[in-house]
């Protein structure tokens, strides 16, 4: 079940990276409706040698920094201070888990999570074995660090919290809700420069306009992402639509 609001801790050395985001469009309203709460952390001010020192160089040798377990540890203490039940703990990492539709819906079940940002040559393992309760990478690159990985997150989950987006019905349709692409969508005027709007989507008809928007979102799937169907639920007759987009293609070829 999705949470009613949410509350994101986000441990980060760049703070100041975070203030357009969080001003700017829906989640911006979300915060003033109530519905997510942001804090921005400072690990840094949880070291404790008079330079704030947050990283070390590595055991072992090698090149870049590595950043230090006790300010995280430390960071990620006070915020449990009080707390009743353990929030995630999300550390964002090119190592991790890969970021999903799936894994937002998951994730937005919880009221509160907490979010590591990275940086430097990476972490000390120990961060990784004994403080994070989840590993996540938004892809298979680099970054400077996790704050972007951060953001995608919070605007993915928060987006699925009731109330945020003014349509209800929208986070439901998203392309990777359903398990498919989402289908095409059209708005006035009904021609433009030549090119028409579907008649189907101008004929009132209710029930061929949902048998089109499913068929055009199997068919956006099967072209562009097939990978997707090996797991998404599909029934008879999107089986049979399925079919038959393979049968034409075989005759095409």
């Amino acid at each position: 079940m999705t949470a009613s609001k949410i509350r994101f801790d986000v441990l980060t050395l760049f703070p100041e990276m975070f203030h357009g985001f969080l001003h700017s469009s829906i989640i911006k309203k979300a915060h003033e409706k109530g519905l997510v709460e942001t804090s921005l952390i400072n690990f840094r001010d949880f070291s404790t040698d008079k330079h704030r020192t947050v990283d070390d160089t590595p055991y072992g040798g090698g090149g870049g920094m590595v950043l230090k377990p006790e300010p995280l540890f430390r960071a990620v203490d006070h915020l449990l201070n009080g707390v009743d039940t353990r929030p995630p703990v999300l550390l964002m990492s090119p190592q991790g888990q890969p970021f999903t539709q799936r894994k937002a819906e998951e994730l937005a079940r919880h009221s509160h999570l907490i979010i590591i940002c990275g940086h430097y040559e990476g972490y000390d393992e120990r961060i990784r074995r004994h403080l994070a309760t989840d590993e996540i990478s938004i892809g298979d690159y680099v970054l400077t660090g996790g704050e972007l990985p951060a953001m995608v997150i919070i605007d993915s989950v928060a987006r699925l919290i009731p109330g945020v987006l003014g349509n209800e019905t929208s986070a439901a349709s998203d392309s990777f809700s359903t398990g498919l692409l989402e289908y095409p969508h059209y708005t006035r005027p009904a021609e433009f420069r030549g090119y028409r709007v579907p008649d189907v989507l101008l004929s009132g008809h209710h029930q061929r306009i949902e048998t089109w928007r499913r068929q055009q979102a199997l068919r956006r799937t099967w072209e562009r992402r097939p990978d997707l169907l090996k797991t998404a639920p599909l029934t008879e007759e999107d089986r049979a639509y399925l079919r038959e987009l393979e049968s034409r293609a075989a005759r095409d070829e």
